[in-house]
């Protein structure tokens, strides 16, 4: 074996023992909301030294589920300190659209608690050992998506948000003026949920508020474009879709490339 070909091997022995000696630990932990106990999911690598970004994620309608814990897990293996939020308190979880829309229904008709219900999480994250309270971050999914950017119009002390297939408003009033975070949209283009009218007036108001927005729009992707469970079927308004989903997550981690120079990992 050629000198060349003898520290190439080396470097991937030593790679390969590091790989064998990460592992991602995994946990409920409970937080405070107000008055309320939530039930969020912790992930991180337990081979990774130092501080090092921490990422909110937020579920969809439905509540903490395995999808959200899922993207928690990859996000730790990437070297960040994942929590999945529990919006809904004590581990809530629906078990049919119905019962999605009346949980998530509760909280989009009061922002205020939304807000309070991510702030708490957000707080929860920060406080975490390992974490630098300096580089957070905030992804949601569908309701999620809504969530982090309601978060981002609050004013919330984090580096950027990003939305996958989130229902989109604008800010509006005081809130023009309070997003200090960096926010990525990733929307499907041929989402039925999210008209039109209302990304153009999502993207005018972020303008206005002279945030620092990015949005990418997906050709061919429908609600919920992100998770396999949502089934192949365009015409229903919420499918899985692979090019969609892959490009999104790439486009995630450009973005936090960006917020977390160097990146986590």
């Amino acid at each position: 074996m050629s000198h060349t070909g003898r520290i190439a091997a080396a470097l991937l022995g030593l790679l390969a023992a590091v790989s064998g000696e990460a592992k991602v630990n995994e946990r409920t932990l409970p937080y405070a909301a107000g008055d309320t106990t939530c039930q969020g999911f912790l992930a991180y690598d337990d081979a990774v030294a130092g501080p090092r970004p921490g990422v909110m994620v937020v579920h969809d309608w439905l509540g903490l589920g395995e999808f959200a814990r899922a993207r928690c897990r990859e996000l730790a293996a990437m070297g960040y300190v994942a929590l999945a939020a529990d919006m809904y308190g004590d581990g809530k979880l629906a078990t049919d659209p119905a019962g999605g829309s009346a949980l998530a229904g509760a909280l989009y008709a009061n922002p205020a608690l939304m807000r309070g219900r991510a702030a708490a999480a957000l707080a929860a994250l920060k406080a975490q050992p390992g974490v630098d309270p300096k580089r957070v971050a905030a992804i949601g999914y569908c309701f999620g998506g809504s969530t982090v950017l309601q978060l981002a119009y609050s004013g919330a002390d984090l580096a950027g948000v990003v939305s996958f297939h989130g229902g989109l408003k604008p800010p509006e009033g005081d809130d023009l003026g309070r997003i200090k975070a960096k926010i990525l949209i990733l929307h499907g283009a041929a989402d039925p949920h999210v008209k039109p009218d209302a990304v153009q007036a999502t993207l005018d108001g972020l303008t206005a508020a002279h945030a620092d927005w990015q949005f990418v729009a997906y050709a061919n992707a429908v609600h919920a474009f992100t998770n396999p469970a949502a089934g192949n079927d365009p015409s229903r308004g919420a499918a899985y879709n692979a090019n969609a989903a892959r490009r999104s997550w790439i486009a995630m981690q450009s973005f936090f490339a960006e917020l977390f120079n160097p990146p986590a990992a």
